[in-house]
């Protein structure tokens, strides 16, 4: 099927740079009207929205700059120091990414972001649509940017039926279509306002049609499925794992932790040591040969339940207490009064939580 656009991009440009200079977000990481964006401030705020909102990203971004207020100040930062700002954002991958491109920019590129997409992308955690955001609003430079507020516009406006993720790569192509072609059309403003009608505007329930600036344009309006489209695809039930952690108190009163593999999920970050998580069920038995320290276990009351992007997790917990000559090679060990300063993933928190209480 072949989408037409009604009204001409030049025309499309000025309604949506209008309505963006009268109604742009407030953001933290966002250039005031006639300033410059600080591509570092860009940067920062891209990486840490991936997967997360507007309004959890904020006071992170914040604390971030704070403490860390250039590029240079986070690469000679601690990674220990950045996972543990981190917590609560999930997706700790893109911390320590970001950490790794921090570096790479201070050290190689004398704290300089290069400009273009072709550049950025060759930068640690930074793929396409990071690259062309970036390039965009830090630069400037004409580039398809294109988040989930921008595929549903997309969707909506050219009456996109086909369901995503499908149709992922039909609305780049039609958001390429409407995208500013040269830096004369504010392409970086173009990108942020496009986004901001999704977020506010076109959004994912009851849109706002009368109020917004496309709507003379928009196919799904004129056909009045624009609270139908996108379309998905029914999402597939997540398969549950299961494990167990061990609880090991010292005769001091201090916790054992361990560090979990550089690779894989919630990888670089603490935690109580656990058995792997397994869709099957885990046996004491079984468990025990996972464990952490030869030891008399007993079972704690409760269970921790948390969902990551692929599975649900129930883990539950095995106690004991041992003394300081008991340890494993490598131990970390942290008071209970302490454990706040670790980098411990939401999950651990859970399970940290739970024991105190039943312990």
């Amino acid at each position: 099927m072949g989408y037409k656009i009604v009204a001409s991009p030049a025309a499309m440009h000025r309604e949506m740079l209008a309505w963006y200079d009268r109604h742009r977000r407030v953001l933290p990481w966002r250039a005031k009207a006639g300033q410059t964006s600080d591509p570092y401030h860009i940067w920062l705020s891209e990486i840490m929205l991936q997967q997360t909102t507007v309004a959890t990203v904020g006071p992170y971004f914040l604390r971030f700059l704070e403490r860390w207020p250039t590029v240079k100040d986070l690469a000679a930062a601690d990674l220990d120091d950045v996972l543990h700002g981190w917590q609560g954002l999930g997706y700790y991958a893109r911390a320590r990414n970001m950490h790794r491109c921090a570096k790479f920019v201070a050290d190689e590129l004398d704290g300089v972001f290069p400009h273009t997409e072709a550049g950025l992308q060759i930068l640690p955690g930074i793929g396409a649509y990071t690259a062309a955001a970036i390039s965009a609003i830090a630069f400037g430079r004409p580039a398809n940017v294109v988040d989930g507020n921008i595929e549903r516009v997309m969707a909506r406006f050219f009456a996109v039926e086909q369901p995503l993720p499908a149709c992922k790569e039909k609305l780049r192509d039609l958001a390429s279509e409407v995208a500013p072609k040269t830096v004369r059309g504010r392409p970086g403003d173009f990108a942020q306002a496009v986004m901001d009608l999704g977020a506010t505007i076109c959004t994912p329930r009851k849109p706002k049609c009368l109020i917004c600036p496309w709507q003379r344009s928009c196919a799904a309006k004129e056909a009045g499925v624009q609270e139908e489209l996108p379309r998905r695809l029914p999402k597939k039930p997540k398969p549950v794992r299961r494990g167990v952690v061990f609880w090991v108190i010292r005769d001091d009163g201090a916790v054992l932790l361990r560090r979990r593999p550089e690779k894989g999920l919630l990888g670089g970050m603490i935690e109580v040591p656990s058995t792997d998580w397994l869709e099957a069920e885990w046996t004491v038995v079984e468990a025990r040969k996972a464990a952490p320290v030869n030891s008399a276990w007993k079972s704690l009351p409760g269970m921790v339940r948390h969902t990551f992007t692929h599975f649900h997790l129930e883990l539950s917990i095995l106690a004991t207490r041992v003394g300081a000559d008991e340890a494993p090679a490598g131990a970390i060990w942290s008071t209970p009064d302490r454990l706040g300063e670790q980098a411990l993933p939401t999950v651990m928190k859970k399970v940290v939580n739970l024991a105190l209480k039943a312990d």
